[in-house]
């Protein structure tokens, strides 16, 4: 038999005393600490050392047969100690990582455990809220809205207070129009949906943004609580009224305390006071379609609500859409529900969409001060993150920047003109839906101190064309082409930035080549023919004077040579919003087919009248909520938008404009002012924007049919009997009116003059040798004798063909990077180059 299957030696005497005494014992009090002991075990190589320690006998009994044998019964559990925690956990009985694995009785008691202290905690929350009491519901407040010297301009809200009706005064309608749109099960669930709950927890466990509760009967106990933060807590609240409303009240009840409790739009909180708001009648003579509409605008008022809303997605056609839209969705639904039949849907086509009442709303905002509180809503609402139905409950007095003398004047400068041009009984034509929109800012804050947003509310037009969208700009954009050549240069400059005195091909019909020099190509594959407005024969001409008469060819080229990026991010950087600017990198990006607003486009020429330091524009000064100061309502810090001296060398170059070019109307003001006009394509919108250095202001023309659905712009050919309007005409005489009276009184002071910028870097192709500019005078071109074109005193007008007010044109091609034609005159001034550089483009304009 093998060595190493004898049986080892068993000790003297037999039985289980024998047994003891072969087991391990552990070292006498007298050993050495952290000796070994032989054991009382001859098993050989097997031999295993005694532990010092009372732990280390542990740890080596568990390790021993006991650990890994079955034959002892004493040590099958361990050490054979009994664990005398209350909760086993770590587990003494498991080695390693096992001991951190939770035993099935472990884990089921404590889930049983948690469930247990939930129903506990849900039953005791549940007994302790109340319900709530839609008589005692929050109440509309008036919204005061102030002047900016503190004199009060118009209270708002408060009048719609919500009267509370009983469910028989609620059309049968108008509880199946609800509960087929928001909560079908509604009759049947028991108040929440724990799916909602689940998101809305999670959410706002997680700092996500809150949400609502989904069924009729959280959305009612939602409308008590809209005056509070929508903390966790308050939802956590909110769930335990559902729930005992769920279990305790009639449905009914419920159903009529959410209808009485909603906000509909128009200031109306409740069904009645919305029935009277809309409609004009009480709420138990509304028919199917009229309340099928309200339960549509349930949905959201601001952006349901055919009047329009705060916010460029909420104009009045584009809520008017969605409107009809929902309403035709509700009516099907309840077909689809079986809260209708088909019969009865059938009798509502798409033309009986309901017609609404003026607004009470709209009556007591007369002339500018609809647009002017809408602004300054607006303004309140982004700054603080409150909703429109927060806003609609009121108790917010709002002191403005809108100073009233501008404000008048700048209304009394729009109806003088219009009256002094427009005549809708003679050229009905022609002179009919012509719209004016203009903006004010303080250039040395950014503050508005006016503006004028069309006729009035109480004239039913609700479009704040202060706030313009999609009216293409024309050439006012063509100083953010050549403020980009002169912070960054172009590619034939070396990356040095140029200066105005470059030459650049001037001829009409001129082929435009992209960055790699080679010809953009039209619809048709032929090379690109940018056509100016005048068919004069330039030739080369410097860019000041491309600027002075509003040349397009110059600029439709140069964008190529700085890059589409350069100019979207220089124009960015004063304040042009990024989704009003053209991204495509066509010529006709140049020359106008982006589309800001006026507000932004006064905001944005004020950089150039303060040196290229940009603010923010803002509306509000202060705003206080239940007798405490809201914070956040500071002036916006100023930032660096580009080198003063390339803003002080645009306004140079602009001073030549109103002085010699095209916005010479503007003379008259008679005191140092800038400014540049702009036309679009078929004469669909006109510009001028301009400023002197203390106001800002721009004043945009179009002509759109306000009750359309769309809102086209129709070409303005005609208007006020004149052929072709252009920005130099009626709108540089709004701008130079308002700008007379709204600075009567104010000391004239000078820009500063601007230093001398960048190298003087022609086009290819363009005359060799080049000239050296003469010194200092801004970038404004020496009149040689023979240059007729060059006359200061030329009157040819500047406005232009080629750019489209779609931002598109007939020669679209995506702007590459590459090489570089030509090479940069030396600077005269041996001032040091401007760094820059020239990429690929990307964005656009249109021309004048």
């Amino acid at each position: 038999m093998s060595e190493h299957r004898r049986k080892p030696p068993q000790p003297q005497g037999g039985g289980r005393a024998s047994a003891r005494r072969a087991a391990p014992q552990r070292p006498g009090r007298g050993a050495p600490a952290g000796r070994d002991v032989p054991t009382a075990s001859h098993s050989g190589p097997y031999e295993q050392p005694v532990p010092a320690s009372r732990a280390e006998a542990r740890r080596a009994a568990q390790r021993g047969a006991g650990g890994r044998g079955r034959g002892s019964a004493n040590t099958a559990r361990g050490t054979g100690r009994p664990d005398k925690r209350l909760i086993n956990y770590p587990r003494s009985d498991r080695d390693g990582w096992k001991r951190f694995v939770p035993s099935w009785k472990f884990v089921s008691g404590t889930a049983l455990g948690f469930f247990a202290v939930v129903i506990a905690g849900a039953g005791v929350g549940i007994a302790m809220v109340g319900t709530p009491d839609p008589n005692k519901a929050a109440k509309a407040q008036n919204n005061v809205f102030y002047w900016a010297d503190g004199s009060q301009m118009v209270a708002t809200g408060g009048s719609m207070n919500r009267q509370i009706v009983p469910i028989s005064s609620i059309p049968r309608s108008m509880r199946d129009a609800v509960i087929a749109a928001e909560n079908e099960s509604f009759e049947t669930d028991k108040g929440v949906d724990p799916m909602g709950v689940g998101r809305a927890v999670w959410n706002m466990a997680t700092g996500g943004s809150t949400q609502g509760g989904s069924t009729i009967t959280q959305q009612y106990v939602k409308n008590t609580y809209l005056d509070s933060d929508q903390t966790l807590k308050r939802k956590v609240t909110e769930l335990f009224i559902a729930i005992r409303l769920g279990v305790s009240e009639p449905k009914d009840k419920v159903l009529a305390g959410y209808l009485n409790t909603a906000y509909y739009g128009r200031d109306a909180y409740g069904i009645q006071a919305a029935a009277r708001a809309y409609f004009g009648k009480d709420s138990q003579d509304l028919n199917p379609a009229e309340c099928a509409f309200l339960a549509s605008v349930l949905k959201g008022p601001n952006l349901y609500n055919p009047d329009g809303g705060i916010g460029a997605a909420a104009t009045p056609e584009l809520n008017e859409e969605r409107a009809r839209k929902r309403w035709a969705w509700v009516l099907d639904r309840e077909v689809e529900v079986g809260r209708m039949d088909k019969a009865e849907r059938a009798k509502y086509k798409d033309s009986d969409f309901p017609a609404r009442v003026e607004s009470e709303q709209a009556r007591g905002m007369t002339g500018q001060i609809g647009y002017l509180v809408d602004t300054a809503k607006a303004y309140v609402m982004k700054t603080k993150g409150i909703t429109v139905e927060q806003m609609a409950l009121g108790g917010y007095r709002i002191k403005t920047t809108f100073q009233k003398p501008k404000v008048d004047a700048l209304a009394k400068a729009v109806e003088d003109t219009r009256n002094g041009f427009i005549d809708e009984k003679e050229r009905p034509d022609t002179d009919t839906f012509v719209q004016f929109g203009a903006a004010s800012v303080d250039v040395k804050t950014g503050a508005l101190v006016a503006l004028y947003g069309g006729p009035g509310w109480d004239q039913k037009y609700f479009s704040n064309n202060a706030n313009t969208s999609g009216v293409p700009v024309g050439s006012t954009w063509k100083p953010y082409v050549l403020a980009a050549a002169m912070q960054h240069g172009t590619q034939n400059s070396n990356g040095r930035g140029i200066s105005a005195d470059s030459k650049y091909q001037a001829n009409d019909l001129t082929v435009i080549n992209n960055r790699e020099g080679q010809p953009l190509r039209d619809a048709k594959g032929q090379p690109f023919k940018q056509k100016n407005e005048s068919p004069t024969a330039y030739g080369y001409v410097t860019l000041n004077e491309a600027m002075e008469k509003s040349i397009n060819v110059p600029f439709a080229q140069l964008i190529f040579d700085v890059g589409h990026t350069k100019v979207r991010e220089l124009a960015k950087s004063t304040g042009i919003l990024e989704e009003s600017i053209n991204p495509n990198t066509d010529a006709s990006s140049a020359l106008g087919t982006s589309t800001p607003s006026a507000i932004r486009m006064a905001d944005s020429y004020a950089t150039f009248a303060a040196s290229g330091t940009h603010h923010e524009p803002y509306s509000v000064i202060e705003v206080e909520k239940d007798g405490e100061k809201l914070s956040g309502f500071e002036p916006p810090k100023a930032q660096r938008a580009m080198d003063n001296a390339v803003a002080d060398n645009i306004t140079k170059v602009l001073e030549n404009v109103v002085q010699n070019g095209t916005g010479k109307k503007a003379k008259k003001l008679n005191r140092p002012a800038a400014g540049k006009t702009g036309t679009t394509d078929e004469n669909k919108s006109a510009w001028f924007v301009g400023y002197t250095p203390e106001l800002s202001t721009s004043v945009a023309l179009f002509r759109t049919d306000p009750n359309s659905q769309d809102r086209k712009l129709q070409s303005m050919n005609g208007v006020g009997g004149i052929p072709s309007i252009h920005g130099g005409d009626i709108p540089a005489e709004i701008w130079t009116e308002y700008m007379s009276e709204a600075l009567k009184g104010t000391p004239e002071s000078d820009f500063p003059e601007p230093e001398e910028v960048g190298v003087t870097a022609d086009s290819a192709g363009a005359p060799s040798p080049t000239p050296s500019p003469s010194p200092s005078k801004g970038g404004k071109p020496s009149c040689p004798p023979w240059k007729l074109y060059c006359d200061p005193d030329d009157s040819t007008r500047g406005t232009t063909n080629g750019g489209t007010d779609t931002g598109t044109t007939s020669g679209i091609i995506a702007g590459t990077q590459g090489g570089s034609s030509g090479s940069p005159s030396p600077s005269p001034t041996g001032r040091p180059n401007r760094p820059g550089g020239s990429t690929g483009g990307t964005t656009g304009t249109v021309p004048d």
